[in-house]
């Protein structure tokens, strides 16, 4: 079985976890959205699907965790601020042929972005990777085999799923790739937070995303438009997947949109920076 088959089925189970705001594998129990976030993250601290819960229009969903816990642990799911800015990043499980007319729309916009890849894809997409680079874009790293990584308890077994996907990367460019890392299918443990930090990495979640990655059932134009023009707000990490036909065929607009909006987009090394 081909790796971006595999890919597909954690991406069908994740729809599932994507809209739960926090699961505890260890107890098995959901948590309220009610609790501190003090005990979100020490109930997280076995396995959770990074989810949201979105308020009012306009503005920054709550996450499982707040801004200022995900930051000692180097990571983030939105930028604290008010002005309009976006960061748009792109989940990469696999080519189906639609990144190309991402990456032409990106460049008619003049908008870096982040593309999040998982080892099949840099290893098959080399000349992609090569053009992301070339224009300005920045090639972050989705895992080597895109497991569920929360299972993965050793520091050794960790690293090797980043560093597998640095290497590929190294011998394609000629360069070190920049250390930002998003978990697979958006599940994580506080222990992963820290081997990634400890590795010199950022970790990256979302504040705004869809389902957009079933192949055989992509969203219309129309509800594409009505998830991600209503629930874009300021400072935003919006995901989106480079598989899907309907992004690539909105993407020209949508930045449009966006910008008639007020918006903005920066990256996401300025993020860091700027928080």
């Amino acid at each position: 079985m081909k790796l971006h088959k595999n890919y597909i089925s954690y991406l069908k189970i994740s729809s599932i976890l994507f809209c739960s705001l926090l699961i505890g594998s260890g107890a098995g129990k959901i948590s309220s959205i009610l609790n501190t976030e003090a005990e979100v993250l020490e109930t997280s601290a076995e396995s959770s699907s990074w989810g949201l819960s979105f308020q009012e229009e306009g503005k920054r969903p709550m996450g499982n965790a707040t801004i200022d816990d995900l930051k000692q642990y180097d990571s983030y799911y939105a930028a604290d601020t008010a002005k309009k800015v976006i960061y748009l990043t792109f989940d990469c499980g696999y080519e189906n042929g639609y990144t190309p007319a991402i990456l032409d729309a990106l460049k008619k916009h003049k908008v870096s972005a982040t593309f999040f890849v998982v080892g099949n894809f840099i290893n098959d997409q080399p000349e992609l990777i090569k053009r992301m680079v070339e224009e300005g874009h920045t090639v972050g790293n989705h895992t080597f085999t895109h497991p569920n990584m929360s299972k993965i308890s050793s520091k050794e077994a960790f690293s090797k799923e980043l560093q597998q996907v640095e290497e590929a990367y190294q011998a394609i460019t000629g360069e070190q790739m920049i250390k930002f890392y998003r978990p697979p299918q958006g599940i994580y443990s506080i222990s992963n937070l820290k081997m990634a930090q400890e590795m010199g990495y950022h970790t990256f979640f979302w504040s705004l995303a869809y389902v957009d990655w079933y192949k055989d059932q992509q969203p219309t134009h129309e509800e594409a438009f009505q998830k991600l023009l209503s629930r874009i707000h300021p400072g935003a990490i919006v995901l989106l997947h480079s598989t899907s036909q309907t992004n690539a065929e909105i993407l020209d607009e949508l930045l449009r949109k966006w910008e008639e909006m007020g918006y903005h987009f920066d990256t996401l090394q300025n993020l860091i920076t700027d928080s």
